[in-house]
């Protein structure tokens, strides 16, 4: 299984957008299923259900950060080629997804009580679709820009 449908599969078996795209990256880095489940799982809902930054896309950060992120204080090449690397990443989610938030690509604010809990089901199975979308959005974007 190839990284985009096992992202969608995580999230589909119940974890969070951010974990979706962190763990099923995850082995190729070495990093083992668990610590990244747990690493991501404040991210999810907009960061910890608030509506803030998409978690896919806080995930799919994850991800390049690992790929590219700088290990050494001065290593100035890591860190701009890891925030270009970013920024497209940034640009192609809001030109694909709408929106680089999570309470403007549900219509749903997580940081408001009870407003996203409280919905119809058939709306809260569209939220569902709308967040499985943005996770497979944000998987293929990592693949092509890793």
């Amino acid at each position: 299984m190839n990284h985009i449908e096992e992202a969608v599969r995580l999230f589909e078996e119940g974890f969070t957008c951010s974990q979706a795209i962190l763990a099923a990256f995850a082995p190729v880095f070495d990093l083992d299923r668990e610590t990244a489940l747990r690493i991501a799982e404040p991210f999810g809902g907009g960061m910890g259900h608030q509506g803030e930054a998409c978690g896919a896309l806080a995930g799919a950060m994850m991800v390049i950060g690992l790929a590219h992120g700088r290990t050494q204080a001065d290593d100035e090449e890591a860190e701009e080629n890891t925030y270009g690397r970013v920024s497209i990443l940034r640009e192609r989610f809001r030109d694909r997804a709408g929106s680089l938030l999570c309470r403007d690509l549900l219509g749903a604010d997580y940081a408001v009580p009870g407003q996203v809990e409280n919905l119809p089901d058939v709306e809260r199975e569209r939220l569902h679709g709308v967040c499985a979308g943005a996770v497979r959005t944000a998987a293929e974007i990592v693949e092509e820009i890793l």
